[in-house]
């Protein structure tokens, strides 16, 4: 098999498995394991993979978002993944808690999932939505003062970031709208970013509430690397990002953890 070929399968082979071994590369095209490696240094050099101890691993296709949809279209989309993203959520919550919820769709599954013990804990939101939810279940709830932004309904500005930094957060759930193993967790908005920014060094332990279609996106903010913050999904398209947090799955029916 010329060099050119071989190099075309290793490559067909990583977008559907997103990781490989040198090991399980040389048993499927039947070549030597020093082969394999004079491969995967050449297709890394340029740019088409990525070399890792052992073997290889996919490299993400980048979208780089510039503009969030509003509340409504996000509520509509991935409504199932969501739901099991905040059934999961909501099971971390203990009554003795005090946590930070994130505006968002995703985060609003999770508030619409407390129930039990949860509904005991004391809870801090910037989502007009979320704020309303936690009220009607009976919820000890606050809200920041601040300005709120149409598009997202979530409460923004300078007054709101200066009192999250007087809380020490149990934990928060975040939501994101772009995972990068590059550029860590992303969103459009400037202002948005800080608060998630603030809201996470005030918290003990934080999550990263985010649907599969986050993955591989990359907005114009950075709000936390990867290393500092654990994942909740419905699926994981790329073992990767296992290398550098806590993640858990939960499609609806099973939950899987990877650390």
């Amino acid at each position: 098999m010329i060099t050119e070929n071989r190099h075309q399968l290793i490559l067909e082979i990583l977008e559907r498995q997103k990781s490989i071994t040198v090991q399980q590369l040389s048993e499927q095209l039947n070549v030597s394991g020093s082969t394999i490696r004079r491969d995967l240094a050449s297709l890394d050099s340029q740019g088409r993979l990525k070399k890792v101890h052992g073997g290889a691993a996919f490299i993400e296709q980048r979208s780089y978002l510039a503009k969030e949809p509003d509340m409504l279209t996000k509520e509509g989309l991935y409504i199932r993944e969501k739901e099991s993203i905040g059934y999961l959520a909501a099971s971390l919550i203990q009554k003795d808690d005090l946590v930070y919820v994130d505006a968002g769709s995703t985060t609003l599954q999770l508030v619409n999932a407390i129930s039990g013990d949860a509904l005991e804990a004391t809870y801090v939101t910037n989502g007009l939505a979320h704020t309303r939810v936690l009220a009607r279940k009976g919820c000890t709830v606050y809200v920041p003062s601040g300005r709120i932004k149409p598009t997202t309904e979530a409460i923004i500005g300078t007054a709101v970031l200066n009192s999250l930094r007087w809380y020490n957060f149990t934990k928060a759930f975040m939501g994101t709208n772009g995972i990068s193993i590059e550029r860590g967790f992303t969103t459009p908005g400037i202002e948005e970013a800080e608060l998630k920014a603030a809201a996470i060094k005030s918290s003990y332990e934080c999550w990263i509430l985010a649907d599969q279609s986050k993955f591989g996106n990359i907005c114009a903010a950075c709000f936390c690397d990867l290393i500092k913050a654990s994942i909740i999904t419905n699926h994981l398209p790329d073992r990767t990002y296992c290398d550098y947090t806590t993640i858990k799955e939960s499609d609806g029916y099973d939950i899987h953890s990877y650390t």
